[in-house]
């Protein structure tokens, strides 16, 4: 079998005449996509005591989280609220890689910033023994033909591979497909900001405009530009967000597979990206890589970058295109990103060390080998909305967040990246659609809010078994804080529960008590209330150094320390320790470390910690080595994780010294993809 027979296989395209069945199958309540959404709704409906079919059109289960993304995004939420089935996943991946003598650089029950990390094959086998345990029967290769309904009630649903009745639906889709299909009303794209009174509607320009020419020597549109008229600023549109691959790859040699060849390539089509790197002063990689277990990484779409792993535009047709039709588009982003690779590892224009760490990457063999190594997902971060009787909106993200039919606690910022790349009439390029993370000042999260049980509800007069909890009833804005897997994991547990308990009361989805549910919903370990914040720092004092004499332990500030190469002094972020905090002006050359030499009062293992101001654009894996006599200790440190609300440092790993003889710790900038910081290190001994 080809790869590409392969392909449509998983995608859902081919179905074995022999898969359809002469009768209809049963099951209580009938999940439709295997995305996280629908595999916890499927596992919390069947836990509550009801039989359940878990439809998926394609051959690949757990939706983007089996299928390249490697952490989702709750080090952004107020992790103390992100729990039920979600933290349970978490939980026994970490198990798993601790059954098998692998130490994660977090604690799952430790509800800090950190990145909860995992590989895409360990998080599919933790999925699938889920699923198996509460006794989910799941069949692959279920492309949604047809909904049969009696006035406003589902009764089956028709795929490529047969008849399946039920008496509860749950569209757990990306795209909103099972409720398009009953008739249920729906919208893409985006709002006016008349339309529900949002600031963040309508067409938005967060990033700079790039001085550079769109168009060619004869005035035609540049490749990768999806127009020149964005729109009235304040108009809604049919354009979505930007769509691509989440990559697993790896630098490791014994597993590393070579980024296959484009089926063809022109260099023209890159262009403007050309046309990018020859006027930045500061280039930097356009990936977006995080670290992860197995010496991997996860390659995404960076949210802050003019050109990345994203097809602008690519993705506007993709929720009205059949299954023939996504194949298409799913490898139209295949090839722009082999051919995005291909330029950014041979180009000239590309500064050299950047086509080096990036041609240093290739696919992981351990990973989708029925792909390729390619991730069979694409990362469909937003598609049909539902519009039920009640619509969530940016007002209820950030005034008024109290529901009293809450059934999730959400908390990621809004966070949108882009929807159209345009050539101005006047000049230059600019992205549109990019909404930066909207956090609480102050904190690394969002604006906590309760998203209430009616945003999963069709109108009753359209549907009255069907449960929404992925393509659910709520604004772009809305939606752009909603649309991570934490939140969509626990509005699907939600789901599947209020699935099962309108079987068991004899109700309509719209009729279920909400009493009823919320006792439910907290017996599955979810929590529904707003949390209670940690007060901040006192206003003022986050300008302020700290003098290193004041904290607890050994404390190592840079002032103090050796450093070698050039580095940059600078204050603009606080607060720090002592007078400030180097930093490599994002160099990644290799050529820049600072050496910390200390001797321990005591013998004994010291926990290490280290200061540095967080941001999106510092290094993800910043090189750290301890040498204590003849024992040295490597570790790399995200400096884009937040430190913990209100802390100067925050804890990376344990060690043993001994007293009286020198140590050694050396930060530095080897293979570095942002600002490498370093303020201070503390040594606590360890009791």
């Amino acid at each position: 079998m080809n790869l590409w027979t392969r392909v449509l296989l998983m995608l859902g395209v081919v179905v074995s005449v022999s898969a359809a069945r002469a009768e209809p199958e049963r099951g209580d309540v009938i999940v439709y996509g295997a995305t996280p959404a629908g595999v916890c709704a499927a596992i919390a409906a069947a836990r509550e005591g009801v039989s359940v079919l878990l439809l998926e059109p394609t051959a690949h289960v757990g939706g983007v989280n089996t299928g390249g993304l490697c952490f989702s995004d709750s080090n952004q939420t107020v992790r103390s609220t992100v729990m039920g089935l979600f933290d349970e996943w978490h939980t026994r991946i970490e198990r798993d890689y601790g059954q098998r003598g692998v130490t994660l650089p977090y604690q799952v029950a430790v509800k800090d910033g950190s990145r909860w990390t995992y590989e895409p094959h360990v998080a599919s086998k933790i999925t699938r023994q889920m699923l198996e345990e509460a006794g989910v029967r799941v069949l692959t290769g279920q492309v949604l033909h047809k909904v049969d309904k009696l006035g406003p009630t589902i009764r089956s649903l028709v795929t490529g591979g047969g008849e399946f009745t039920g008496s509860c639906f749950v569209d757990a889709s990306y795209e909103g497909d099972l409720l398009a299909a009953a008739g249920v009303s729906w919208t893409i794209g985006r709002e006016s900001r008349k339309a529900y009174g949002e600031s963040l509607a309508g067409k938005q320009y967060a990033k700079p405009k790039m001085e550079i020419s769109g168009r060619d020597g004869q005035g035609r549109l540049l490749p990768l530009l999806t127009g020149e008229d964005p729109g009235p600023d304040d108009e809604g549109d049919r354009n979505v967000m930007v769509y691509s691959f989440r990559l697993c790859l790896t630098k490791d040699s014994a597993n590393r597979v070579p980024f296959p060849p484009p089926a063809h390539y022109d260099p023209g089509k890159f262009e403007v990206v050309r046309r990018y790197f020859q006027q930045e002063t500061k280039p930097v990689l356009l990936w977006d890589l995080y670290p992860l277990p197995g010496n991997k990484l996860d390659a995404n779409n960076g949210i802050w970058k003019q050109f990345s792993m994203g097809l602008v535009g690519a993705g506007n047709g993709w929720c009205e295109a059949g299954a023939a039709e996504r194949v298409g588009i799913w490898e139209s982003h295949r090839q722009y990103t082999l051919e995005l690779y291909h330029f950014l590892t041979t180009d000239p224009v590309v500064p050299q060390a950047l086509r080096e760490e990036l041609a240093a990457l290739g696919l992981c063999r351990d990973e989708f080998p029925e792909t390729g190594h390619w991730s069979p997902q694409l990362y469909v971060r937003e598609g049909r909305r539902m519009q039920g009787p009640y619509v969530l909106s940016q007002k209820d993200v950030l005034e008024s967040p109290e529901k009293p039919d809450a059934i999730v606690v959400s908390s990621f910022p809004i966070d949108s990246h882009d929807c159209q790349r345009v050539a101005l009439p006047e000049g230059g390029v600019i992205n549109e659609g990019t909404i930066y993370p909207v956090r609480m000042n102050g904190r690394g999260h969002g604006y906590p809010y309760q998203v209430p049980y009616r945003c999963l509800l069709p109108r009753e007069e359209e549907c009255d078994n069907l449960l929404v909890p992925v393509a659910l009833s709520a604004t772009h804005v809305a939606y752009s804080s909603i649309r991570v897997e934490p939140t969509w994991m626990i509005l699907g547990q939600s789901a599947g529960i209020a699935a099962a308990l309108c079987i068991k009361e004899k109700v309509p989805t719209q009729g279920l008590a909400y009493p009823v549910l919320r006792e439910r919903l907290l017996a599955q370990g979810q929590v529904l209330d707003l949390p209670v914040l940690p007060e901040l720092p006192p206003q003022g004092s986050a300008r302020r150094g700290v003098d290193p004499v004041t904290l607890p332990g050994l404390v190592l500030d840079d002032s103090t320390a050796e450093a070698k190469g050039p580095w940059s002094h600078s204050r603009n972020f606080a607060p720090h320790v002592g007078n400030g905090y180097l930093h490599d002006n994002r160099r990644g050359d290799g050529q820049s470390s600072v050496i910390f030499r200390f001797k321990v009062p005591e013998n004994g293992r010291y926990e290490v910690r280290i200061a540095y101001s967080a941001h999106e654009t510092r290094a993800k894996a910043v090189p750290v080595t301890i040498q204590c006599g003849s024992r040295t200790f490597s570790m790399t440190v995200d400096e884009t994780q937040a430190l913990p609300l209100g802390e100067m440092f925050r804890r990376i790993g344990e060690v043993a010294l001994e007293k009286d003889l020198e140590s050694t710790i050396t930060i530095a900038n080897r293979d570095t993809d942002g600002f490498v910081i370093v303020d201070a290190l503390q040594l606590l001994p360890l009791k």
